[in-house]
């Protein structure tokens, strides 16, 4: 198995992920869309302004996320930093919709409403089956 490029075709492929935050020892879990750029090893993904998810990134950036499985159990997990992005949703939006082409419809109702948060992390768990499970590092 390549790990890398098994770790590529899957972030590549799925559209969500489920990330997790945990403040004050409470966890919280949320599906959300995401891009990740291969380039720079970056998760990128928009939320609305001033929602939970904002506020508990601000209180504790550590965050984990696990793709969703649309293949068997192939999946791709990380723990890292979320921060939020110098990059706007206008910034990045012709790479969200070229993943998930309904995204446009989010970016013009919604797109002044979003912020995009990046998250840096340089180890995951690639998982194609029960007995194929890597840990790659970036």
């Amino acid at each position: 198995m390549d790990k890398l490029k098994e770790f590529k075709r899957i972030l590549e492929g799925q559209t969500e992920i489920a990330l997790a935050t945990s403040v004050d020892e409470v966890p919280n879990v949320r599906i959300v869309n995401y891009y990740f750029n291969p380039d720079n090893n970056i998760l990128y993904f928009a939320t609305f302004k001033g929602n939970d998810k904002t506020k508990e990134i601000k209180a504790n950036q550590n965050v984990a996320f696990t793709t969703i499985p649309h293949k068997e159990n192939e999946h791709v997990k990380a723990k890292g930093i979320a921060s939020k992005s110098k990059q706007t949703i206008f910034d990045l939006a012709a790479c969200f919709v070229k993943k998930i082409p309904g995204y446009q419809d989010t970016i013009d109702y919604a797109g002044k409403s979003l912020i995009v948060y990046e998250i840096a992390f340089d180890t995951a768990i690639v998982t194609l089956d029960l007995s194929t499970i890597k840990t790659i590092k970036l």
